[in-house]
């Protein structure tokens, strides 16, 4: 009989191990999901025939911050070793990393004896798969947020930055995007960082539309940047079918038309409505753009002469509230923990439309002290210190996703003359995204020397923002079928120590953590003892 349980229990437990091997099961008890996977990011593993190979630069001698990032980076592996299989190493040399154009970040810090240490750190992992490589930054350094919030905002990033490398690695081909020209766009030197930074993951093409209703069919989004005349019956028919047959378009427009070459030249431009036949489009869409421009405390500065005589200008930064400083919104996965994006010349954005099914999500806004100037007006570069009182409306909406099924513009109306090969008209769309920014020159960069500078990066004051990551997120949420851009909307709750406290009850935690053990192992040990001698004094 024991004989035969002891077999039992001993084919119990291989079949236990057996099916624990074939089926994993993992639980995620943690509140915000810290260890769970998105179903995407599972499809693109299992999709994968061949090992995955990481080489990890994050290691070494790291403060306490970078270990957190070290070992979020080692968790997410290990998750995703589960549905594919992953090689990591861990190399000391870093030469790699510099052949590869990855620079390190030097680290500036005190100890406790006063002394500043310094320690160079390689924040990138390089992935490899059937001999293409993709390297990752794991490190987000956003301006204006701390060292724990960047290293926080890292870590949400964590699966983003290894699922998007790793699906780079797997297409087949790139798929195409499409800037439009033949309304005054920015040249191709205007747009270099733009384009550079979409060449990553896209083809990018530029040109005007034919009359050909199709020809934007081969494209997986379409860019119109920054128009200064106005779209024809056949150009507008065009974007619109193509939107109708599930295309997907990001539009940055002005609202109204000024001319800078005057404002530089004179001091003042006027300011008079834009119109680029596009609005009974948004409108359609659920979005208008109001001929009037915004002004905001929180802005650029311009170097103003303050100096009286001529010969000796004595430039200095004044605030400049027609280049406002936009808010990032945290509720969408284009802008969430994105830094401000810097805009010129931005004109508010409403919603219309009420109950039409489309989803919107607001983008971009003004600070809390924001004021309105309507058209016909003037802009003066002497209104370098307005009246603070009529800055009365807050958070301003200027940049908005759409997401849903959009009515066309021409579902009442004939094809216009000149198009070919339109077929009937498309009446209602297929489940398609749109954004729309009401600032022209927000995907612009300028250039210096014939030298192209950095999207949203601020010469005057030497100050980058967040104006590239911006405009690529936001293309890689309208092409994303395959749900990918939804993992930044991934949060990890930050929990920070309280540093003054921990300092000042050091010792008290250390006894406690040395001597609490002991006692309770000292107090179960003499309760053992105290039932032994009970039950066994009569024996």
């Amino acid at each position: 009989m024991k004989w035969r349980n002891l077999i039992i229990v001993l084919s119990c437990v291989v079949l236990a191990n057996v099916l624990a091997y074939a089926w994993i099961v993992r639980w995620d008890l943690t509140d915000d999901k810290h260890y769970s996977l998105s179903q995407a990011t599972k499809e693109l593993l299992l999709n994968t025939d061949e090992p995955i190979e990481v080489t990890l630069f994050l290691h070494g001698d790291l403060n306490a911050g970078f270990r957190r990032l070290q070992k979020a980076t080692e968790e997410t592996i290990e998750e995703m070793d589960v549905y594919a299989r992953f090689k990591v190493t861990k190399p000391e040399d870093a030469k790699l990393a510099e052949s590869l154009g990855l620079h390190p970040i030097v680290i500036h810090e005190r100890q406790q004896d006063g002394k500043t240490a310094q320690t160079t750190v390689y924040p990138y992992a390089l992935l490899q798969y059937k001999g293409k490589r993709a390297p990752i930054a794991l490190l987000k350094n956003t301006r204006g947020l701390s060292g724990e919030e960047n290293l926080n905002a890292s870590i949400e990033n964590m699966e983003f930055a290894f699922a998007e490398a790793l699906h780079l690695l797997q297409q087949t081909e790139t798929p195409r995007v499409a800037i439009l020209e033949g309304h005054g766009e920015p040249d191709e030197a205007h747009t270099y960082d733009l384009m550079t930074a979409l060449s990553r993951y896209y083809q990018v093409d530029r040109g005007q539309i034919n009359n050909d209703a199709h020809v934007l069919d081969g494209y997986k989004a379409v860019l119109i940047l920054d128009p200064q005349t106005a779209f024809s019956d056949q150009e507008r028919f065009i974007i619109d079918q193509y939107i109708m047959r599930g295309g997907a378009a990001l539009w940055a427009l002005n609202g109204v038309r000024f001319s800078e070459k005057v404002l530089q030249k004179e001091g003042f431009t006027p300011i008079i409505a834009l119109d680029l036949g596009l609005t009974d489009m948004m409108f359609r869409y659920g979005i208008r753009i109001n001929p009037a421009l915004v002004q905001d405390v929180q802005c650029l500065p311009i170097p103003v002469n303050v100096s009286d005589d001529p010969q000796q200008p004595n430039l200095q930064p004044m605030p400049w509230t027609y280049a406002p400083l936009l808010l990032t919104s945290q509720g969408s996965p284009i802008t969430r923990n994105l830094g401000q994006v810097s805009s010129t010349f931005v004109s508010p954005i409403d919603a219309v439309g009420g109950e039409d099914g489309i989803e919107k999500r607001v983008l971009l806004a003004t600070s809390t002290a924001t004021r309105l100037t309507g058209t016909p007006g003037e802009v003066d570069l002497s209104d370098i210190n307005p009246d603070m009182s009529k800055f009365q409306y807050q958070y301003v909406p200027v940049a908005v996703s759409l997401e849903g099924e959009f009515p066309s513009a021409f579902a009442h109306r004939m094809v216009p003359d000149g198009i070919t090969n339109s077929g009937s008209i498309i009446k209602q769309s297929a489940k398609t995204r749109q954004v729309v920014i009401a600032c022209g020159s927000i995907a612009d960069n300028e250039v210096q020397q014939g030298q192209p500078l950095p999207m949203g990066y601020d010469r005057y004051s030497g100050m980058q923002f967040s104006n590239r990551d911006m405009i690529v997120n936001a293309i890689l949420w309208l092409t994303d079928a395959d749900g990918l851009i939804s993992l930044r909307e991934k949060s990890v709750a930050l929990r920070l120590l309280n540093d003054k406290r921990a300092h000042d009850e050091r010792m008290k935690v250390q006894w406690i953590s040395t001597v609490s053990p002991i006692a309770i192992l000292a107090l179960i040990g003499g309760l053992v003892i105290i039932i032994r001698r009970k039950k066994y004094q009569y024996v």
